[in-house]
């Protein structure tokens, strides 16, 4: 059945994600309160939880086991793990299997440098011998789908780019789809994603490539599916400025006009998030918290250079919504977010 516009539900195992809109599982940003309010917004396929670490899963750290948590209204869900070591790796899978997710999400693309020091993350496209061992023995634990993430290469070495291998590599061990972030570990996030990459790979395997990299609007979702041939489009930081882009993509593969937020629509989103944060997490943290998502949401406002210098200057959790109410009724009247 197609998602609308001709494009296809994506297919990851036995889970139909439609439509084919996944997001990407930011560290410090998808926590529960932001994958539900992306999903009651509507037009996304899948939430992605921020990565949890293995070591720390296997040795009871309260405070990541605490980011495996989700509920039903959030399904389907992904939730991602990283480590360099095998067996540790399979004992997190068992306790993401006993959760009962929608899928499990091996990371093998993160470009950060403390992640790529323990060799893990991108580190592992250095070490495909080793990165075959973990999906393996992941996939011996799990009965849900199982999914890896990995980026182009390392971008340096003796084999700066090697993701057709990796991608082989992930289908002949049992992983049911894989997400190619079209650039190398080297580049971070800088440069353009190369989308014929995408392309490549998604010629070259069997299961599911679900494409991730400079998708910026809903018309780029569109054009990365129908330009790659990839079975689903993942979106990252695109939908920290405007939380509305799924929604808005679902429309255009839908054949119908994307539907943009009011400003009314997009205050009450940031009025119900940070009435949310300001509950759930102890002052420092929800000031950090809401530092982080006002200086993104304002990044979608007008003037909101001056809404963030604000902001930087907030010490009371309590007075975020008062700045951003106000900031708000000073928009001209007919001004859209």
């Amino acid at each position: 059945m197609a998602a609308g516009g001709g494009i296809p539900a994506l297919r990851i195992g036995g889970l139909t994600v439609r439509p084919p809109l996944v997001l990407a599982p930011m560290a410090g940003i998808c926590d529960r309160h932001f994958r539900l309010l992306v999903r009651r917004i509507g037009g996304v396929g899948l939430v992605s939880a921020e990565f949890v670490s293995s070591g720390q899963v296997a040795r009871g750290i309260r405070k990541e086991l605490e980011k495996l948590t989700f509920t039903t209204e959030e399904r389907p869900i992904a939730i991602q793990i990283y480590g360099r070591d095998a067996e540790q790796m399979a004992a997190c899978a068992r306790v993401v299997e006993r959760l009962r997710p929608d899928v499990c999400d091996i990371n093998m693309g993160c470009p950060a440098n403390k992640i790529l020091k323990g060799c893990a993350g991108a580190a592992l496209m250095r070490d495909v011998k080793r990165a075959a061992s973990i999906v393996r023995a992941c996939r011996r634990e799990l009965t849900i789908p199982l999914t890896v993430k990995f980026r182009l290469g390392i971008g340096t070495g003796p084999t700066p780019v090697n993701y057709l291998e990796f991608g082989r590599m992930c289908e002949s061990e049992g992983a049911d789809a894989v997400t190619l972030h079209a650039r190398t570990a080297r580049q971070m996030y800088r440069g353009h994603a190369d989308w014929e990459a995408i392309a490549r790979l998604a010629a070259a395997l069997s299961i599911p490539v679900i494409g991730n990299g400079d998708v910026d609007s809903p018309a780029a979702a569109l054009r990365m599916l129908r330009e790659t041939g990839c079975a689903g489009v993942m979106i990252g930081r695109a939908v920290l400025e405007n939380p509305w882009i799924f929604r808005e993509a679902a429309d255009l593969l839908a054949g119908r006009p994307p539907c943009r937020p009011r400003p009314e629509e997009r205050l009450e989103l940031i009025r119900t998030h940070f009435a949310w944060i300001v509950r759930d997490y102890e002052p420092k943290m929800a000031l950090h918290k809401l530092r982080t998502f006002t200086g993104r949401y304002a990044r979608g406002l007008p003037d909101g250079d001056a809404l963030r210098r604000r902001i930087s200057a907030l010490e009371r959790p309590e007075d975020f919504i008062g700045a951003i109410e106000e900031h708000f009724r000073a928009l001209p009247a007919g001004v859209t977010a």
